[in-house]
Order: structure tokens, then sequence, then C-alpha cells
């Protein structure tokens, strides 16, 4: 069975900035749990960083890709720099994602590492942008397909797709 990396916080383990999860309930999630389908991780607390810890957002304008690139940096509430934990848990779910082959991830929308489409603007006030998180930039940049929490269906049949097609390698 293919495997599918999956934001931690959706399966219910208490790793968000603020101590909590985001658990989702979606019926192609629980068909791949009972399969023993799913990979875990939560980039930010694999780079290091604690639960709960202050929320972090990417530098206005700037997005997953620019961080990776050296031209955006992820800082908490605080104003400290967290970029380096940030791009490490990047590169650990990489890593993790090669090692379990998978091709699909499910990640949690609008966070600095996970966000797939939505990211907040960098300025503390709740507002949401077009962008990706640094780990969603890193697997997109793999090769691997990322889909936020609510594209579950999207996601099953991405996942279909990559498995056909590494069958008729």
């Amino acid at each position: 069975m293919p495997k599918v990396l999956v934001s931690a916080c959706l399966l219910g383990q208490p790793v968000r900035y603020d101590g909590g999860h985001q658990l989702a309930h979606h019926p192609v999630l629980a068909r791949w749990l009972a399969q023993g389908q799913v990979v875990a991780i939560c980039p930010e607390v694999a780079g290091g960083l604690p639960t709960p810890r202050p929320p972090a957002e990417i530098t206005t304008g700037g997005s997953g890709a620019s961080v990776l690139s050296g031209h955006a940096q992820v800082r908490d509430s605080a104003g400290d720099d967290v970029t380096d934990a940030f791009a490490r848990g990047a590169q650990l779910a990489l890593q993790l994602a090669h090692k379990h082959g998978i091709r699909v991830a499910v990640l949690k929308d609008f966070s600095p590492s996970c966000g797939s489409s939505h990211i907040y603007d960098g300025q503390f006030a709740g507002r949401k942008v077009a962008g990706d998180g640094v780990t969603s930039a890193l697997l997109r940049d793999a090769g691997i397909a990322v889909f936020g929490e609510h594209q579950w269906d999207a996601a099953a049949q991405a996942l279909q797709a990559a498995t056909c097609a590494a069958g008729k390698d």
C-alpha cells in the first residue's frame, strides 16, 4: 500500500503552536489510517521547536519558496528568527517522504510550514494570503503532490494516479 504524509495535528496529535491539534474527520483519512498508509509529521516539532511555542509567520511578502531561497524568514510573534527550525523540519519531512516512497501529502493549511495554498501575511493580524509554507514548497519542488486538509478526495485521486503510474514503470 502506498503511504501518504499527513500533518500530525490533523491526526489529533497536540503539536500546534498553542499545544492543540486540528483533528480531521474524513472518510478518505479514516480509510488510509485503517489500511496503515499514513505517515505523520509535524515539521515544526521535527525541526526542534517546542510545544507550545509562539505563533510564527513567514515575513511579509514571502512564501515557503522564498524562505528556502534565503529571500524571506520565518519569525515568531516575539520577533525571533525561527527560519532554521522550519527549514530543518522541511528537510526532515522530505527525508521521511523519500524513505517511505511518498508521492502525496495532506498538510495543514495556513501554517508557515504546511500551508498548501494559503498562509498568514507575516503581520500577525490574522490576514491570509496566497502562498505555501516551507515544507509544502520543498515537497512540491521534489515532485510530491501537496494538498490542504479540505482536499482529501483530490489527494486520494492523486494517490491513485501515482500508484497506477508507479505500476507502469
